[in-house]
């Protein structure tokens, strides 16, 4: 059985470092080298420390760089560098060798050879090349080195972004193949992609045509930039960035190589024309207007800022190729795509109306799917391998393949036609034979059409997943308007947030608390609290707490925070096991809820925080209870306990977010003897389940804790002085302070003589008190209403 202990990564640039980092996020030892730093006296020549500088160097830009590659920093201490001159046999040791040098045939050739002097027989061996054809650089090997040789080609930058191809040569062993395709889904939580040894390979080949095919369409249709990247942004299911500025992020040079690429080596590629450098990027390229990199692209930031303190924008003016203010333009298609949230039900919108921009939409999407179909089977096998990569790789919400389904198969066949589209001979046939879409869900899992088969197969890779999408067929256990509850099998609940961002209203509360009831009695082992949406949950539903502020209905407000705590104490003292299963944002509301819970399974992309603070608030449903609950259990005989206490209350009050579940443990939002960390997002609610069925087996329904050791006042004196210590270094505002204060009350158990034992329930109530009275300050409302109107905190 093949095992994976130690990496070596060759190549210290930005893909290798980050390659290197997200392997030691994995918890491999990794060994990282690049050339000698050039350019060394002759006294320094054989000096390690300086024949290293520049892989060393390499390695602490990437550390320092944001978004930050590695989940905790100390991970970096299992990278070790070196350099491929004075350590290349170091290699003799790894389980498997990554290229990731110059993009360079006879460089990666001339490497290859002396690799093969060190390598072991059997040792994985593969490249990172983004375009090199990947059977080239195998040649003249030896029949072993061929044989576990293939193509992984990461996604910059290799910790956020899921995709990896997996591109084999007809000489690369199969169970090579099988194996890393299991192994980047396992262990490195990739989306494995199995591509062909063609140019561009998947996910580049048709992201940079759906770019290339816009840019011709924007200047064809007289539409702004700034315009076209909000309607391919969100409100085709893509990131924010866009079309244009995508392009400035990626950097115009690095787009031009990869389109003029293809256009090399696909001559007989029938888009051919979509990949001619458009005049107006050429301008960019000849006047070195790169894009981020270079301070201006497609956008120029200018020094000024608006009258709401934003920085301003110009944009290229493609006609002109001058920069000005973008221009207010009001599209029918547009306003209206932003009143439906389901992608599903706003694709169709864009073909009813009629102006440019949808006329863009239009042309470019039906373009998408002529082109992906006419790839098939050049560049997979399978239209699912298509649909995987553009999600993965692109960030896209779905595929070309997705998309079309959306639509319906026939009528976007119809309209690609209408369009001048040329659709490939197994399209036709689909249709003729009847089938309506590219997808089929069957009995909770999905299947795909394959057009070798004609006919359905079931997509690889669902082995230990549960994707509620899929399960929607079946009726469910229990839903109301912001919630349903799923039987995911075994005697498993699981309960799904529903509402807008999944913020936690009185239906997410009520369901929640409903859930349990009918999983204790009924003949349920347990409930998983978990969603598949972008993030966990955003937190409690502010405008609701607002509203009932701002009219200042005391007695309601109080009531809905009872509730909240409430909830939370039935997650943590109901009788069966519950389990959270979390992704993305788990702030505030979210993150009590989870602290309550039997046992959490975060993604490693989960952002864990306590953020009420930002809106003049304390965590109000438990969470600062349970701080002050998971400070008292971690006082040992002898310690100085303030400095536990200090580290808690900081974290509360400076609302601080881990920014991967790893961190979580060192903040104390999570905990190592119940929670766990996957890589793998596509199991996730799974391993959650399985977690379920292991804590029933001997589960006993917790007792309230009246055993929780607070300090009091010699705990508020210490925890004020540090409170006064940001204000007088005016790192807090005064408002900040009376919240930090606050803070502080409940943590110490308010104002007792001294130390003593309190119950949970005590604490709830000075919690409670404390979020109320903070509810009745006008700064609060301010910061309240400033999140509300912007998305973004006020400092008053």
């Amino acid at each position: 059985m093949r095992r994976i202990q130690e990496v070596a990564v060759l190549g210290a640039g930005v893909m290798g470092s980050g390659i290197a980092c997200h392997l030691a996020n994995a918890g491999f030892k990794v060994l990282l080298l690049d050339i000698v730093t050039p350019g060394l006296s002759d006294d320094r020549s054989s000096d390690p420390q300086a024949k290293n500088a520049l892989v060393n160097k390499a390695l602490d830009q990437a550390i320092k760089s944001k978004p930050a590659p590695l989940y905790r920093s100390d991970f970096a201490s299992r990278i070790t560098t070196g350099n491929l001159t004075d350590d290349l046999q170091r290699i003799a040791s790894c389980d498997w060798i990554i290229e990731v040098v110059v993009e360079r045939l006879d460089i990666k050739q001339q490497l290859f050879e002396r690799v093969e002097q060190y390598r072991r027989p059997g040792t994985l061996i593969t490249s990172n090349t983004s375009g090199i054809p990947i059977h080239l650089m195998a040649q003249g090997r030896s029949e072993d080195f061929q044989a576990h040789f293939c193509g992984t080609h990461f996604f910059n930058p290799p910790r956020y972004l899921r995709l990896l191809e997996i591109i084999p040569t007809a000489k690369t062993d199969r169970t090579v193949v099988e194996f890393l395709m299991e192994f980047g889904r396992t262990y490195l939580g990739k989306k494995t992609v199995l591509a062909k040894d063609t140019p561009a390979f998947i996910a580049n080949r048709i992201g940079v045509y759906a770019m290339a095919r816009i840019y011709q369409l924007t200047q064809e249709l007289g539409l702004s930039i700034d315009v076209v990247d909000k309607l391919t942004g969100p409100a085709l299911g893509r990131p924010k960035t866009g079309t244009f500025r995508l392009g400035d992020l990626v950097g115009h040079d690095t787009a031009a190589h990869v389109i003029n690429g293809i256009k090399a080596n696909c001559p007989n590629d029938e888009q051919a024309g979509a990949f001619a450098i458009p005049a107006y990027l050429q301008f960019l390229l000849d006047n070195k207007f790169l894009g981020n990199k270079t301070g201006q692209g497609f956008y120029k930031k200018m020094p000024q800022k608006d009258e709401k303190g934003r920085t301003v924008y110009h944009i290229l003016n493609l006609d002109t190729l001058e920069y000005q203010l973008p221009e207010k333009t009001a599209l029918p298609s547009l306003e209206a795509s932003k009143q439906i949230d389901d992608l599903a039900r706003r694709l169709p919108m864009f073909l009813e109306h009629q102006d440019a921009g949808a006329t863009l939409v239009r042309k470019s999407l039906l373009g998408l799917f002529a082109y992906a179909a006419n790839r098939v089977p050049e560049i997979a096998d399978q239209p699912f391998r298509i649909d995987d990569a553009l999600r993965a790789g692109f960030a896209w919400e779905a595929g070309p393949f997705e998309l079309w389904d959306m639509i319906g198969l026939s009528r976007g066949a119809k309209l690609a036609v209408e369009e001048g589209e040329q659709l490939p001979d197994w399209i036709t046939r689909m249709i003729d034979q009847g089938h309506a879409s590219f997808y089929q869900i069957r009995d909770g899992q999905r299947y795909a059409y394959d057009p070798n088969l004609e006919d359905y197969t079931l997509i690889p890779g669902q082995t230990n997943t549960i994707q509620l999408d899929y399960l929607r067929q079946n009726p469910p256990v229990y839903k109301n308007d912001e919630v349903i509850l799923h039987d995911i099998g075994e005697g498993v609940l699981c309960l799904e947030f529903r509402s807008k961002m999944n913020a936690i209203g009185e239906g997410i509360l009520r369901g929640l608390t409903e859930s349990i009831r009918i999983a204790e009695e009924g003949e349920w082992k347990g409930l998983v609290i978990g969603n598949q949406a972008q993030n966990f949950t955003v937190g409690a539903n502010l405008m609701m707490i607002a509203m009932m502020a701002y009219q200042q209905e005391w007695d309601e407000l109080n009531m809905a925070v009872n509730l909240f705590q409430q909830t939370t104490m039935r997650c943590r003292y109901s009788r069966i096991p519950v389990v959270a299963a979390t992704q993305g944002y788990v702030f505030g509301g979210g993150c009590e809820t989870i602290m309550h819970c039997d046992g959490v399974v975060a993604a490693a992309e989960s952002y864990i925080g306590l953020v009420e603070v930002g809106v003049g608030l304390i965590p109000g449903g438990g969470g600062t209870k349970e701080f002050a609950l998971r400070i008292s259990d971690s006082f040992r005989e002898g310690d100085v306990q303030v400095n536990t206490l200090i580290d808690h209350f900081k974290t509360i009050a400076t609302a601080a977010v881990a920014t991967s579940a790893y961190e979580a443990y060192g903040l104390g939002y999570l905990q190592h003897q119940k929670d766990e960390v996957t890589l793998n997002l596509d199991s996730h609610i799974f391993q959650a389940r399985q977690r379920v069925l292991a804590l029933a087996e001997h589960y006993i329904q917790p007792i309230q804790r009246e055993d929780i050791t607070v300090l009091g006042r010699g705990g508020l004196a210490t925890l004020y002085a540090a409170a006064n210590e940001l204000r007088l270094g005016k790192w807090a505002s005064d408002h900040d302070i009376r919240i930090a204060r606050k803070i502080a009350w409940v943590l110490c158990g308010g104002d007792l003589t001294g130390s003593q034992q309190v119950s949970e329930q005590y604490l709830l109530d000075v919690e409670r008190e404390a979020f109320l009275s903070l509810c009745g300050e006008q700064k609060t409302l301010e910061r309240i209403q400033s999140m509300l109107q912007t998305g973004k905190p006020l400092r008053n």
